[in-house]
C-alpha cells in the first residue's frame, strides 16, 4: 500500500502535492506527464469529449481526468493496458470518419491527430470506413472551413462562444450526424464570424484554417510586369522563428527580410513605419476630442476583427471609433500613392503584400473602404504560417540566413510602433505621443509599465501634462462586449479604449505557429517586442525623421485634408447575416399567394426569446389549419436590434413583438385579405 501526504496524490507511483489544481490532467502534466487530449484548453470551459485523457483512479475505475477534481490520496494510474486500447479505439474510430489525405493537408506536420495517432503507434485501422465527403467551405476571405477533418473536439466552438462571445459556429444533428457548422447550415463568410481565426488557432486538425493566398502571391513574384511590395508586422518577426524549431520569441527579423529578398520580393518595408503613422493620426484625434469634450470614449480601430465585431453588435458607438486606418492600410495607401510615380509605373503595377499574424487582416483587405480607382490598396495577405510555408518551399533555412535590412524610407521605425504587436501597446505608443505634444518635451522613461500586463481587461488612471486620463486595454471580443455594454449603461467611464480582438493581443493572431503551449508562446513573443522597443534608439512616433518626412511631401499636417483621404476611414453598421430567409413553415399553393410572416433569429433577438415565437406560431399555424396561407420564415436582421424581438407579419413590423401579438397580426391580416376579396 502507497502511503501519500494528506494534499498529495500518487501518479504511476510517484507522489505529487497538490497545489491548487483543478483536475486530474493538470495533475498528470505536473508529473511530467503528457497525456494525449484534443478538447482540454486551460482558458475554456472543461468539455470532456474526446475520451483521450482517462486515467484509472484505484477504488473509481476509469474517469476522464480533465473533469476530474484531485483529492487528496488518490491513486492514479495513466498507462494500463486498458486504458492504451481504449486510447487506440478511440484514435481508430475517428480516423474512421476522417479524410486521411494527410500529405496535402495544411496541418500536415503540426496536426494532433497526426500526432496522436504516431504516439499510439497506430499503423492500421481495424473499422471500415464510414466517411462521406462533404464540400469545404470557402465562403470566408479569411478562413477555410473543411468539415472532413473535423473530429468534434468543440475547441472551436467554445472559443468563438466563451472568449469571443461570437458564436458563429456551434454543434447540430445528432449520432453519426454530428457536425460543427454555422447558424441554420449556412457559409461561414454568410454568418456573424468576425474572421479573427481563433477558432483555427484551438483546432488540433485542418477542420479550420487561414484561407491561403501563397500561390497567387507567387504569380506576382515570378511576373516581370510587376513590382511586388511587401511589408511585415511587428508580431510576425518574434513568432516565425517557431516554425524552424527556434525558441518561442526569437526575433528574426533581419533572417526574414534576408528569405524574402531572396525569394524575390522587390521592396520590404516595415508595418512598424506606419505604426508610428497610425500614433501620430490617432493621438492629435485623441488629443482634440478630450481637449473638446467630443463623443469619448475613443476606440482604437488598428484591429479589423474589433472593428467588424462592433459595426455588427454595437453599431450606437460606431462614432466613437478612430476614423484611422490600421497601419496595414495606412502602408498599403502611402505605397500606392508614392511608389508608382517614383518608378515611373502604373499604380496596377505594383503589387502591395502583407505579411500579418492575423486572419482578419485578409477581410480588412478586401473592404471596399480600401480601394482607389478600383484596385486594392493592399493586394494580398500573407500570414506568418504561409510566409514560413513559401520560405521552406524555397529551400531556405531561416536561421542560416545573413540578416539583411528593410528597404527606406518606410522600413524605419521607432520603439513605439514595434509594440503595436502587444495588448496594450497602441496605448503606450499614443501616450509616449501625448506626453510629448502636451508639455513639448519627449518622456525621458518612455515605457508605462502600468499599461502592460496579461488581464484580459486592464483600467488605468493616469497624468499627462497636467490632463488626467482614464484607459481602458482589453483583448478578446468577450471581454469588449462587456466594456461596450458598461460604457453604454454609464458604469464604466474612460477616455480611451483599446481593443484586440485576439488574446495578449497581434502576438497571440491566429495566423501564428500553432501548438498546445500557447501561453508560453505568447508571453515569449510579448517579452520580445518590449526588448526590441529598448535597443532601439528612438521610442517616440515624433521621433520617426522619415514619418515627417512624409507629412512634409505627401500629408501636410495630422488630421489635414489630404492624410483624412489617405489615412482615415469610415465603418457602417453591418448585417450580421445575410438577406436570404429560411423557411420554416412553407405554405400549401392554393388560391392567392400565402402571408409571409418574418421572425429575426439574429442574436439580438434571439436572446429576446424569438425562437420561442417560431415555435409557438408553428404550432398555431399547424393547430388552426392555416397551412394553405400562412408562411413562416426566420430572417436575420430588420436593422432594428435594440427593439426586438422584430417580426414583419406582411408588410407591419411588429417590434418588442410577442407570441400573442403576432398571432393577433396574422389573423387581422387574413381577415383583412378576406374582406377584400369579397368586396372585389
Amino acid at each position: 500500500m502507497i502511503k501519500t501526504k494528506s494534499a498529495a496524490v500518487v501518479i504511476d507511483g510517484r507522489t505529487v502535492s497538490i497545489e491548487g489544481e483543478k483536475n486530474l490532467l493538470e495533475m498528470v502534466r505536473k508529473a511530467g506527464i503528457d497525456l494525449p487530449t484534443f478538447c482540454y484548453h486551460s482558458d475554456l470551459s472543461v468539455y470532456g469529449a474526446c475520451r483521450l485523457c482517462l486515467v484509472e483512479v484505484e477504488g473509481r475505475g476509469i474517469l476522464s481526468s480533465c473533469s476530474t477534481p484531485p483529492e487528496p490520496g488518490q491513486i492514479i494510474h495513466t498507462n494500463t493496458e486498458e486504458l492504451r486500447e481504449i486510447r487506440k479505439i478511440s484514435i481508430e474510430l475517428i480516423l474512421a470518419n476522417h479524410d486521411r489525405e494527410c500529405t496535402s493537408c495544411v496541418r500536415s506536420g503540426s496536426c494532433q491527430l497526426q500526432d496522436i495517432a504516431r504516439r499510439l503507434g497506430i499503423t492500421k485501422i481495424r473499422y471500415r470506413s464510414i466517411h462521406q465527403p462533404k464540400p469545404v467551405d470557402v465562403s470566408s476571405p479569411s478562413l477555410i472551413r473543411d468539415p472532413n477533418k473535423c473530429v468534434l473536439c468543440g475547441d472551436c466552438v467554445r472559443f468563438c462562444d466563451e472568449i469571443q462571445s461570437v458564436g458563429a459556429i456551434d454543434f447540430a444533428y445528432r449520432g453519426h450526424e454530428a457536425a460543427v457548422v454555422p447558424a441554420f447550415g449556412r457559409d461561414l463568410g454568410a454568418g456573424e464570424c468576425v474572421n479573427c481565426g481563433q477558432c483555427a488557432a484551438v483546432c488540433p486538425t485542418g477542420a479550420l484554417a487561414p484561407a491561403s493566398e501563397i500561390e497567387v502571391v507567387w504569380k506576382a513574384i515570378h511576373d516581370p510586369n510587376t513590382v511586388v511590395v511587401a511589408q511585415i508586422a511587428p508580431a510576425v518577426r518574434v513568432a516565425i522563428g517557431e516554425q524552424f524549431g527556434s525558441e518561442y520569441g526569437l526575433n528574426t527579423t533581419g533572417q526574414v527580410v534576408a528569405a524574402m529578398k531572396r525569394m524575390g520580393f522587390d521592396i520590404v518595408y516595415d508595418t512598424s513605419f506606419t505604426a508610428d503613422l497610425t500614433v501620430i493620426e490617432e493621438a492629435n484625434e485623441f488629443i482634440a476630442r478630450k481637449t473638446n469634450g467630443e463623443r469619448l470614449p475613443l476606440f482604437t480601430s488598428c484591429c479589423p476583427g474589433w472593428v467588424k465585431f462592433a459595426e455588427q453588435y454595437f453599431p450606437q458607438l460606431l462614432g466613437n471609433l478612430s476614423s484611422c486606418r490600421s497601419p496595414q492600410q495606412m502602408m498599403g495607401a502611402m505605397v500606392k500613392h508614392t511608389l508608382p510615380a517614383q518608378l515611373g509605373r502604373e499604380r496596377k503595377d505594383v503589387v502591395m503584400v502583407s505579411i500579418m499574424p492575423c486572419t482578419a487582416k485578409k477581410f480588412e483587405a478586401r473592404r471596399p473602404e480600401f480601394r482607389t480607382a478600383g484596385t486594392p490598396d493592399v493586394d494580398f495577405v500573407l500570414t506568418t504560417q504561409e510566409l514560413a510555408r513559401m520560405i521552406e518551399e524555397s529551400g531556405l533555412t531561416l536561421n542560416k540566413l545573413n540578416p539583411a535590412s528593410f528597404d527606406m524610407p518606410m522600413g524605419f521605425k521607432t520603439g513605439a510602433g514595434v509594440i503595436f504587436g502587444n495588448s496594450g501597446g497602441v496605448t503606450e505608443a499614443v501616450l509616449r505621443y501625448a506626453v510629448g505634444k502636451i508639455t513639448g518635451q519627449n518622456p525621458v522613461d518612455p515605457e508605462f509599465e502600468e499599461i502592460r500586463g496579461e488581464q484580459s481587461l486592464r483600467v488605468i488612471r493616469t497624468e499627462v501634462g497636467g490632463l488626467e486620463l482614464k484607459l481602458a486595454i482589453v483583448h478578446g471580443l468577450g471581454k469588449a462586449r462587456e466594456v461596450m455594454n458598461q460604457i453604454i449603461d454609464g458604469s464604466l467611464v474612460v477616455d480611451l479604449v483599446e481593443v484586440m480582438a485576439c488574446p495578449g493581443g497581434c502576438i497571440g493572431g491566429a495566423g501564428q505557429p500553432v501548438g498546445r503551449d500557447i501561453a508560453a508562446r505568447r508571453k515569449a513573443r510579448t517579452e520580445s517586442l518590449y526588448n526590441t522597443d529598448r535597443l532601439l534608439d528612438l521610442h517616440c512616433s515624433q521621433e520617426n525623421h522619415f514619418v515627417n518626412e512624409c507629412y512634409q511631401k505627401y500629408l501636410g499636417e495630422p488630421g489635414s485634408r489630404e492624410s483624412h483621404r489617405l489615412l482615415h476611414t469610415h465603418y457602417h453598421h453591418r448585417r450580421r447575416a445575410g438577406s436570404e430567409e429560411i423557411i420554416l413553415a412553407k405554405a400549401r399553393q392554393s388560391g392567392e399567394g400565402p402571408l409571409t410572416v418574418r421572425v429575426c433569429a439574429g442574436t439580438g433577438c434571439f436572446l429576446r426569446n424569438s425562437q420561442a415565437i417560431i415555435q409557438g406560431l408553428m404550432k398555431h399555424v399547424e393547430a388552426s389549419d392555416l397551412g394553405d396561407k400562412v408562411q413562416v420564415q426566420a430572417s436575420f436582421c430588420f436593422e432594428m436590434c435594440g427593439e426586438g424581438p422584430n417580426v414583419a407579419v406582411g408588410d407591419t413590423i411588429i417590434n418588442q413583438a410577442t407570441l400573442e401579438k403576432v398571432i393577433n397580426a396574422v389573423h387581422a391580416e387574413l381577415a383583412q385579405e378576406t374582406t377584400g376579396s369579397e368586396a372585389s
